[in-house]
């Protein structure tokens, strides 16, 4: 029986989710490596995040989108999974709006974190 557990996200895009992962200062490798759990099981993640104890944290694709994937036994982030989850949710909402926004030939002017935890984004467009 696996010790690990998958928890869906909305998270599509490798590239961006591994850039909103380093704007979070946390060390990522990508390309399929195995993460350990309980009793040296293993998982497959194409995007691991590093832990000290050596039991890492993944992303993994499910057919559809990136999946945490992890042994929460051995969960040692200074904030809970679901903290954790909504930092890495935020910063990829905010690299998937500034990478669409210079698709479509817009610049970033400025970017703001208010002390309420949002972020806002001035973004223009010049003729």
């Amino acid at each position: 029986m696996s010790h690990f557990t998958k928890i869906k996200t909305k998270l599509y895009n490798l590239t961006i989710l591994k850039k909103s992962l380093d704007d979070l200062s946390l060390e990522t490798e990508i390309g399929n490596k195995e993460i350990r759990g309980y009793k040296n099981q293993k998982h497959v993640a194409e995007l691991v995040i590093k832990q000290e104890n050596n039991h890492d944290i993944g992303f993994a694709w499910n057919g559809s989108e990136y999946e945490l994937v992890t042994d929460l036994m051995f969960w040692s982030q200074p904030y809970s999974v679901d903290k954790f989850l909504n930092q890495v949710n935020q910063r990829y909402a905010y690299n998937s709006i500034v990478q669409m926004s210079e698709r479509e030939g817009f610049q970033l002017a400025q970017s703001e974190n208010p002390q309420n935890g949002s972020v806002r984004l001035l973004l223009r467009k010049f003729n």
